[in-house]
């Protein structure tokens, strides 16, 4: 396990450098620059900015000096706002990262027991109704259900703020919205799980034993139908948090996504950048964490270090 952990960091620091690597060239392929305006700013002006922002340096330079700051974990000023892009990650990741945890707890308490009781019911008025339901989930992007919350619990019946960030009255709608697809999406899953898995021969002889239904779902079926679960969650989480820039910029949530938006409309590329890896940073970690808790839940599995054999 301990070679494997330590095989798989390696892999991730190489991903990750290819990540910045990739996100350098691709901001500075963009027309324009940090410091385009309608009105142009003078050229003195213009010329202080470059080399305050290590702008004038030419572009390979640049690199090197991204990537050092990169490897401390160091994303520098941002061009756009007074704080550094440090501070900002400071700051606004909490807000997104609460919202994106009561989200994924919403979709998982309840895509994993509505998953379960469709499969339990399937071909019943039950599962036509769940399926129905997940469809609709998957189909409408969660920016359109959040103008029409908005616009009904909001607007017209007046049960909810509309924006802004303080209680938890402006925390519902966000975290309805995010919580749409991935909760349509586990339900299917675990759905399918377990449909496979009461197929199962150990499933049948345990019903042919005359256990009970409750018997035979929950200490039989449940723990094998999750792993499919547990390896499309990790994913699913960060998604959930770094792919909130719509509704966070709807609701005028202050979080991380509100600032990649806005750094990625000022071209502001030390906050492009610095998002991009950090995004990259938990994405990976939670993959990393996902490997390691099949094992834990499902100790069949095992991970097994290479070694040469003889005698082959």
């Amino acid at each position: 396990m301990t070679k494997y952990i330590l095989k798989r960091v390696l892999m991730s620091i190489l991903v990750i450098f290819l990540i910045a690597t990739l996100t350098f060239w691709l901001a500075r392929a963009v027309p324009g620059g940090p410091f385009n305006r309608e009105r142009p700013l003078p050229a003195k002006v213009l010329e202080n900015l470059n080399r305050k922002y290590n702008l004038d340096l030419p572009i390979f330079q640049q690199y090197l000096v991204f990537m050092g700051n990169v490897a401390r974990f160091d994303f520098g000023a941002s061009y756009s706002q007074t704080e550094t892009v440090n501070e900002l990650i400071a700051m606004r990741f909490p807000v997104s990262l609460d919202l994106g945890m009561l989200a994924f707890v919403l979709s998982i308490s309840l895509g994993i027991p509505l998953g379960i009781i469709s499969a339990l019911r399937e071909q019943k008025v039950t599962d036509g109704l769940v399926k129905i339901l997940t469809t609709l989930l998957i189909s409408i992007p969660n920016f359109v259900v959040a103008a029409l919350m908005m616009y009904f619990l909001g607007v017209k019946y007046q049960l909810l703020p509309v924006a802004m960030w303080g209680t938890w009255k402006h925390a519902v709608m966000p975290i309805l919205a995010l919580a749409t697809y991935p909760l349509a999406t586990i339900t299917k899953y675990m759905r399918a799980s377990m449909l496979e898995v009461l197929d199962a021969d150990y499933v049948r002889t345990a019903k042919a034993k005359g256990a009970s239904t409750f018997l035979v779902t929950y200490k039989h079926a449940l723990k094998n139908a999750l792993l499919p679960i547990l390896t499309v969650s990790g994913p699913m989480f960060v998604n959930i948090i770094c792919g909130s820039f719509v509704v966070e910029q709807l609701f005028a949530v202050p979080g991380l996504g509100q600032m990649f938006v806005k750094g990625v409309l000022g071209r502001d590329y030390a906050l492009i950048m610095g998002l991009t890896v950090f995004y990259a940073v938990i994405l990976i970690a939670m993959l990393l964490l996902v490997d390691i808790l099949y094992v834990i839940v499902d100790p069949r599995i095992k991970i097994s270090d290479s070694k040469s054999t003889q005698g082959v």
